[in-house]
């Protein structure tokens, strides 16, 4: 499987990467050896970049993950956690099981997700993540979800990762949200590596070829694009699905059920062609797809295997269902 650069750093990740939020046990859980088998499956289809955070099931997709790689050749993958969240433990937390979901999680409720973006709280982040992985080091580290905390972010989070990057604690550097404006004001205004910008530069939202990947080519940085499904749409467009964690709106439904018509017509299924688009711009590194199976790992990297013509993105502009900018 191919692989790109990020920035100017000597890290380099696979166009497909795997993300193991869902093995954290999002929404449903997930069993001990469905989530090993899915991480060999990525392993036997050439991925060799993985994803997680602190966030992802209070820890255990970053202890799972860690498990499953263990034994695999240490500088042959690419991993990256996230820092932003830290996790306090709860008195008596083992006693019963949590109702319900934790912040969308099927965990038990044994930490407090605490957000912290000062320098001592990346610190403490990355000690606990290198301790659940059992690593000795992180290739990248993202800036989780800064939206509400920009002052304490750009203040001393950041300049907390160039430190531990310096130090050789972390390869590579940057922020993951699912928004382009702060993410354009860390390419912009910082030496970040990569930024992992998600939803926003998909088959329904091309919001990311306004200003971030712009900026992105212009500085030599690099994205990442999750979320190119915008959360089931664009995987299985019908009344019901959801776009963005929610209803689809009927006139969104609309615009995915036409994608599927071009693409369709080109012999190509909608989710190859919402894998593949991303990619056709020069500064995205790569896509990260979130799995919980083996089946689901395995049907990705299909996907991003089947030949898309340039005429099917010339159809979709022609139909106005794809900006012109930038693509």
């Amino acid at each position: 499987m191919r692989r790109n650069r990020l920035g100017s750093s000597g890290v380099e990740v696979t166009e497909l990467s795997f993300g193991a939020a869902a093995i954290g046990n999002l929404y449903s859980a997930v069993e001990p050896a469905q989530a090993v088998a899915a991480v060999d499956a990525a392993w036997d289809e050439g991925i060799r970049y993985y994803d997680t955070a602190p966030h992802y099931g209070l820890g255990l997709s970053e202890r799972r993950l860690g498990e499953a790689l263990r034994g695999r050749p240490r500088d042959s993958y690419v991993l990256s956690t996230k820092v932003g969240r830290v996790l306090d433990p709860l008195p008596d937390s083992g006693a019963a099981p949590s109702e319900g979901l934790s912040e969308g999680f099927a965990v038990r409720a044994t930490h407090r997700r605490r957000w912290d973006f000062s320098a001592a709280g990346v610190r403490r982040s990355i000690e606990d993540s290198l301790e659940r992985l059992g690593l000795d080091r992180i290739d990248i580290a993202y800036l989780h979800d800064p939206d509400d905390h920009a002052e304490a972010a750009f203040r001393e989070a950041y300049p907390e990762l160039e430190k531990l990057r310096a130090q050789g604690v972390i390869g590579a550097i940057g922020a993951g949200m699912n928004q382009t404006g702060m993410l354009t004001r860390f390419v912009h205004d910082t030496d970040v590596d990569v930024v992992l910008c998600a939803g926003r530069c998909t088959l329904l939202d091309q919001s990311a070829l306004t200003d971030l990947l712009p900026a992105a080519a212009a500085r030599g940085r690099s994205v990442v694009v999750g979320g190119v499904f915008n959360s089931g749409l664009l995987a299985d467009p019908r009344p019901g699905a959801t776009y963005d964690y929610a209803a689809a709106p009927l006139n969104v439904l609309d615009r995915a059920l036409r994608l599927k018509a071009v693409t369709e017509g080109h012999g190509v299924p909608l989710r190859a062609a919402a894998l593949h688009y991303p990619l056709t711009h020069p500064a995205v590194a790569g896509v990260l797809v979130g799995t919980r199976s083996a089946d689901e790992v395995r049907d990705a990297a299909a996907l991003l295997r089947k030949p898309v013509p340039d005429e099917l993105w010339d159809e979709l502009r022609d139909e106005g269902l794809l900006t012109e900018n930038g693509h």
